[in-house]
């Protein structure tokens, strides 16, 4: 399998060099040229696996270059019991919502309680191996633009693995306390944090300049250096991210909750780079049975807009949200589907791309429009319908969600009612333990919040509902604050020169 580059279709490179480099020079993303499938009896199969297993035979199809038994090493090493609590890496919490045929995927059991730990306890596994199968002899440099979660799995991630350095930047107002706490205490030797003066597209948008500066790749290439990336943009972040979307759908096969192999379930996913849901789409398009992917966004609804309109325009006030890892207004994963939607045409994608970078908006034709609209639903809700999401969950299910889930279950119930489809078994996503976003949730359930300090409101939480709070939360009140490093947009370039220093 090849990967070919989603605004210059003849590029082809393979899936090492797609995970090794990141992001095509001139911009695109990589994207394979083709998809395995799966047939029910694989799934059948899949279902009497572990998680590990089911992570190596899905990733093995993907990645020629590597064996299954290598595979299975990086997977068991990624997803260990010390680092995965709750007994697998991505339990399925079955849970009803009233009328709803309701199952959550927990995602956030890892080392930094956020989903993003799926993927980037597995990445450092598959880029340093990457480098190797390449022949590259250079200290690879991550370069992460954060909206709060990616930032801190990434660094946990990558932490002194050798041959690698990590740089994260995270918009200085645009992350919670927890998550700022995370990142700023971060431990390593070959890890760097800086804030920015902007919001996450302020952060994405350097960071992807950075990446074709060929003034910075001289200077990195000098100093035996090379980029490459942990966001979404890099195919050995997405590809592990398909892995649970099977593995959800086998574990409903092994508890009963399916009632025969092929029957269809929705996925329903709070996003905001399209990266979550779009491997829920490749898991689709790999044969997995979905009926519906429900797309959910905050009050950023850009998402929503060109879902269900087919014009993309980020020209519109950003809101500072209580779910900030999706404050976002430029998807990059957007890119990608519309490749395949348009069946590999990376011209008119790179044009779609170019009216994005000048003008910050762009069309689809009407026949991609239709196929946006056959397969996928989408909906948002602002921050007061968050929080009564919230509360409303505690007090009727007893289950504590944190402000991403809760933006989630509420859009699927905008699902179920504007469509009528409230019997399909349904998978939500739940990307983070709620004790990230402590102040938001604790104001959800009790109206109001007693305390300024973080971690006392982490202890409020706890006593009044009884949840537990994961241990890589409560370890981090006494770790020492090593970075608080701050900088202009304008600067990020040159703050990663003098970082490498």
């Amino acid at each position: 399998m090849k990967y070919c580059c989603t605004r210059n279709a003849a590029e082809r490179v393979s899936a090492a060099q797609a995970i090794a480099q990141g992001i095509s020079a001139d911009g695109g993303l990589f994207v394979p040229e083709s998809l395995p499938r799966y047939t029910h009896e694989d799934l059948m199969e899949l279902s009497l696996c572990p998680y590990t297993e089911r992570a190596a035979r899905i990733m093995a199809d993907f990645l020629p270059e590597f064996s299954r038994e290598e595979l299975l090493e990086c997977a068991n090493a990624a997803y260990a019991p010390e680092k995965f609590s709750g007994g697998s890496p991505a339990p399925l919490s079955l849970e009803q919502k009233g009328s709803l045929n309701m199952y959550v995927l927990e995602l956030w059991h890892g080392p930094t309680c956020a989903f993003k730990d799926m993927a980037l306890q597995m990445l450092p596994h598959l880029l340093t191996r990457s480098l190797k199968k390449t022949g590259i002899d250079k200290t690879a440099v991550i370069l992460v633009a954060t909206s709060g979660d990616t930032g801190k799995a990434a660094l946990e991630g990558f932490r002194d693995v050798d041959g690698t350095k990590i740089l994260v930047f995270y918009p200085e107002n645009g992350v919670s306390a927890m998550q700022k706490r995370q990142m700023q205490v971060q431990e390593g030797g070959n890890v760097a944090v800086c804030a920015i003066e902007g919001n996450f597209d302020d952060a994405q948008t350097g960071v992807k300049r950075i990446f074709t500066d060929p003034a910075v790749k001289e200077r990195l290439a000098a100093r035996g250096m090379m980029f490459s990336s942990a966001n979404s943009i890099n195919w050995g972040r997405l590809l592990p991210q398909i892995v649970y979307y099977f593995s959800a759908y086998c574990d409903l096969i092994r508890t009963g909750e399916i009632d025969y192999p092929g029957e269809k379930i929705n996925v329903v996913v709070p996003t905001g780079n399209f990266g979550n849901i779009l491997a829920a789409y490749y898991a689709r398009e790999m044969g997995l049975p979905v009926n519906r992917l429900v797309c959910a966004s905050n009050e950023n609804n850009v998402l929503t807009d060109f879902l269900r309109t087919g014009v993309y325009d980020r020209n519109r006030p950003f809101h500072a949200t209580i779910s900030p890892s999706m404050d976002i207004l430029v998807s990059s994963n957007l890119e990608r589907l519309l490749y395949h939607l348009t069946d590999g045409d990376s011209a008119r994608v790179a044009g779609w791309m170019r009216s994005l970078g000048e003008t910050g908006r762009y069309e689809v034709d009407p026949q991609t429009l239709a196929k946006l609209r056959e397969l996928f639903w989408a909906g948002w809700c602002g921050d007061k319908e968050t929080k009564q999401t919230i509360h409303e969950m505690y007090r009727t299910e007893n289950y504590l969600c944190d402000t991403h889930t809760a933006v989630a279950v509420n859009v699927y119930g905008q699902y179920a009612a504007g469509t009528g489809d409230s019997a399909t078994p349904t998978v939500v996503v739940s990307t983070a333990s709620p004790y990230k976003f402590a102040a938001s949730v604790l104001e959800a359930v009790a109206g109001e919040v007693s305390s300024s300090d973080e971690f006392s409101r982490v202890e409020e939480l706890s006593a009044l509902t009884g949840a537990p709070v994961p241990q890589p939360i409560l370890a981090l009140r006494d770790k020492a604050v090593r970075f608080t490093q701050s900088c202009p947009k304008e600067q990020m370039a040159g703050t990663v020169l003098s970082l490498l220093e």
